[in-house]
């Protein structure tokens, strides 16, 4: 395989993302052209906090873990960037350094553009603007919704809207009913994006398990019933 080309499962998860499919062909074929390829392993580096924002980002392929640092020095899971999602333009933007760690969770593949293209990318296209001023201002939106169901809603509400969403993202219909989330994910994650304790997630999981939701498996989730598990977010 030529590393630096996207294999054809990469490239339709580039051109079926929700908000990249959107484009005009002319600015979708501009991007690609401008764009370059990079692999990284598990845990590989793509930016730290504090550094200055050189580049734009698409994930093809994998997750991006996005996290932060505690007081105590402990590593804290924000959330995960998936395959279709663009990120990295707001610190192009407004010039400022980047807010959070970013690493590669799995083995992950990304298009990265340059600076300097993103810039002639804006200059060339002002349908780029327009597109990215709705891209923030759904990430605002759901930002918004976060804070609202962080101090809303109960632990299991927020838990079963969020296994939803990686179920959405990164499952692998199994069956009639059953999806696999794709993404390894330790409860450990799944409480820290949650602001909550890896115990309380558990017990919570527990509970899904007997009312039949989710089975739970080393270091995945499988969903066992999607009605059951809105049935628990709605409450």
């Amino acid at each position: 395989m030529n590393s630096s080309v996207l294999t054809i499962s990469e490239r339709n998860n580039i051109d079926s993302g929700p908000w990249f499919s959107k484009l005009s062909l002319p600015l979708r074929s501009d991007i690609l052209a401008r764009a370059t390829v990079r692999r990284l392993s598990d845990g590989g580096m793509l930016t730290c906090r504090g550094e200055p924002a050189e580049e734009w980002v698409g994930v093809a392929r994998g997750a991006v873990r996005v996290s932060s640092v505690s007081l105590s020095g402990k590593q804290i899971t924000l959330t995960y960037v998936e395959p279709g999602t663009w990120f990295g333009d707001i610190s192009l933007f407004d010039g400022l350094p980047r807010t959070h760690d970013a690493s590669a969770h799995g083995d992950t593949t990304l298009l990265v553009v340059r600076k300097p293209d993103f810039k002639e990318l804006l200059n060339k296209h002002t349908e780029l603007y327009e597109a990215l001023l709705r891209l923030n201002c759904r990430r605002l939106r759901l930002m918004f919704d976060v804070v609202e169901d962080l101090n809303t809603r109960p632990l299991a509400s927020r838990l079963a809207k969020q296994i939803l969403l990686l179920a959405r993202s990164y499952g692998v219909p199994q069956g009639e009913e059953e999806i696999r989330i794709g993404l390894q994910l330790a409860q450990e994650d799944l409480a820290q994006m949650l602001g909550a304790s890896r115990q309380r997630v558990n017990q919570e999981l527990k509970g899904f398990e007997r009312e039949g939701a989710v089975r739970v498996e080393p270091t995945r989730l499988v969903v066992l019933s999607k009605d059951k598990l809105l049935s628990i977010a709605n409450r």
